[in-house]
């Protein structure tokens, strides 16, 4: 399958079209979009209008769909690369390795320590700020690009655009905790071009994968639902891209309000996680476990509004700071305060509720990219005119004032 297939078949799948039907509606016959698919003819300009109609997009984003051999997402709020105004070292980092992604290959003691170290990032980065660990990804990222000149079998070169991929995707991941989008995209379409180039699937569904919870984080959950059903497509089966594409879906259809579509998600994301072999003794981010899936569902139920939440919410809270110690497990623990403040809302315990938010802030455990999810439970503290309003409100401006914390992009 061509990747130009794969992007055009997807969004059409994505907003429930098969072939057929998806013919009908844009008055060309299965045969034609068979063709659009494969890469093998485009769409007459006639056509487009109904074709971009059909797939609610842009006349642009159709064009992101038609382009063989690169990355191009549907476009959202946050431009793509072809959009970004100016080129930050972040950016100029990605796009470099890019430019030099079809040279050679290195020796397989260095790879292996690249492997090595890559591996030691991701299971730092649920514990580490993530501005400090952005420094030792650029100079990983920096070195793999050095080593795009150096000679080498075809697979070690191989190995190479994936390690290479999953450098630029941690990087990406940092850029959106800090909210950096344009580095951040930058690297996402770098470790996309990569995984292609290496014929990795799971790195590419990944990139859609963390996507999608930016979209989700600017209030664009149609976008976001979008992005993790084509990551699941992508993503092999079975594979931790896969379960965290669909625990990004439940989240999308959580906040749209799909209460039955957000079940299902939940009870996959249940059945998968509880099928996968954690890694005794480490959390890597691209690794999924059962306690991910404890977390993810603590969030989408409180989403939801079930009361469920709140017990999902305290397991979390149990399992990772049993004794208020939030230095093991800082991100998931303030996520999970966040989420059961949200739950004692709903149900008028409003001390409680409170008290779990003042927690999560004050913790300073919350990047920039999740302060959106503490500004809901502020917001909602003070519509219900509480007297702790205004030390919430205060606490929370003190955390919007921090240089950087710790917190889950995704």
């Amino acid at each position: 399958m061509t990747t130009r297939r794969r992007r055009l078949a997807a969004r059409r799948k994505a907003c429930g079209y098969s072939q057929e039907g998806f013919a009908e509606a844009v008055g060309a016959d299965r045969s034609t979009v068979q063709r659009w698919e494969a890469g093998k003819t485009d769409p007459q300009p006639w056509q487009r209008p109904k074709i971009t109609k059909a797939l609610s997009i842009t006349s642009a984003e159709l064009d992101a769909l038609l382009v063989p051999d690169a990355y191009a997402p549907p476009k959202s709020r946050t431009a793509w690369l072809s959009d970004v105004p100016s080129v930050t070292d972040d950016e100029f980092d990605a796009l470099e390795l890019a430019r030099r992604v079809s040279a050679s290959d290195v020796g397989k003691e260095t790879l292996g320590r690249l492997e090595h170290a890559f591996d030691e990032l991701a299971m730092k980065y649920p514990v580490s700020p993530p501005q400090d660990l952005l420094e030792r990804v650029r100079k990983h990222s920096a070195y793999v690009s050095h080593l795009m000149d150096a000679r080498m079998t075809l697979a070690e070169q191989r190995r190479l655009y994936v390690v290479g991929g999953w450098f630029q995707l941690l990087g990406a991941t940092l850029h959106i905790d800090l909210n950096q989008e344009h580095a951040a995209t930058a690297r996402l379409q770098t470790a996309a071009t990569l995984a292609q180039h290496a014929d990795h699937r799971e790195i590419e569904a990944w990139c859609y994968e963390t996507d999608a919870w930016r979209v989700l984080t600017d209030g664009d959950y149609s976008r976001a639902l979008e992005l993790a059903q084509i990551a699941q497509e992508l993503a092999p089966a079975g594979t931790s891209a896969a379960i965290q594409a669909t625990a990004q879906e439940g989240r999308a259809r959580a906040r749209l309000g799909e209460g039955s579509e957000t079940y299902a998600a939940i009870d996959r994301v249940q059945r998968m996680s509880a099928a996968m072999v954690p890694r005794k003794g480490t959390e890597h981010h691209y690794q999924y476990d059962p306690g991910k899936a404890l977390a993810y569902t603590a969030t989408t139920l409180a989403w939801v509004g079930d009361p469920a939440a709140e017990d999902y919410a305290r397991q979390v809270i149990a399992r990772l700071a049993p004794a208020d110690d939030v230095e093991k497990w800082p991100r998931r623990v303030a996520s999970a305060n966040i989420d059961l403040a949200l739950a004692l809302l709903g149900g008028d315990r409003l001390d409680e509720a409170c008290n779990a938010a003042q927690r999560a802030i004050l913790s300073g455990r919350i990047v920039p990219s999740n302060h959106w999810r503490a500004l809901e439970v502020v917001r909602a503290v003070e519509r219900r005119q509480l007297p702790e309003a205004s030390d919430l409100r205060e606490a929370y401006q003190g955390l919007k004032a921090l240089p950087g914390g710790s917190g889950e992009a995704s």
